[in-house]
């Protein structure tokens, strides 16, 4: 039962949206709605109106599937990288993350989530069909299959090595730099540029748990 005591409705329903963010209580909800309540009007319509225009434009990239301003990503369109070596990842944190590493000029396929059947997340829900037809089409050279050492990156990683396994192209993981267990995100830059520069072909990978 809500024991909160709000002395406006319109307040009480701010914070109701604010506490539907992950990470995010009502405690710290409160705190966040009235800061903005504190600010001129200008910089609460700036602030609002970020966000509408996000959701109305941003784009995934019909390469990569990354979050892009524009049909093609920087990365993607950019004549400096090789788009023959292709990174897999769960989402645009890890491509943030690999990029802050500087060790990789290849480009990316980003899933969109991995597979998780707790979840209700199967192979269907993802952007793995979109990956198979890039190699297919003979886009790859290499693909790095660069997901969490979690049981469910570990079988997301296996059900694209298995769809990808009768192609030319080359399969290679993270070196286990990465500990078990980890997320990309919370990996340091070192560990996880290494982990990408001394990366295992994957049924090697196999062999070594």
């Amino acid at each position: 039962m809500n024991t909160d005591h709000f002395p406006s409705r319109l307040l009480e329903q701010a914070v109701d949206e604010f506490a539907k963010l992950p990470g995010i209580g009502k405690k710290t909800a409160l705190r966040l709605v009235l800061h903005l309540l504190k600010q001129e009007h200008k910089e609460v319509e700036r602030f609002t109106g970020a966000i509408n225009t996000l959701k109305k434009e941003i784009k995934h990239c019909k390469v990569c599937r990354n979050i892009s301003d524009t049909d093609t990503c920087n990365i993607c369109s950019s004549p400096s990288r090789n788009l023959r070596i292709v990174c897999v990842v769960e989402n645009i944190k890890d491509v943030m993350s690999i990029e802050n590493t500087q060790q990789f000029n290849g480009g990316y396929h980003v899933l969109g989530g991995i597979i998780s059947p707790m979840d209700g997340i199967g192979p269907s829900d993802l952007e793995i069909n979109s990956l198979v037809e890039r190699v297919e089409r003979g886009e790859v050279d290499e693909v790095i299959l660069a997901l969490s050492t979690t049981m469910e990156g570990d079988t997301t990683n296996f059900f694209i090595y298995k769809k990808l396994k009768g192609t030319d192209v080359k399969i290679s993981t993270l070196a286990r730099g990465v500990s078990i267990g980890d997320e990309l995100e919370y990996t340091d830059e070192v560990t996880l540029g290494r982990s990408i520069v001394n990366r295992l072909n994957f049924e090697d990978s196999i062999k070594q748990l």
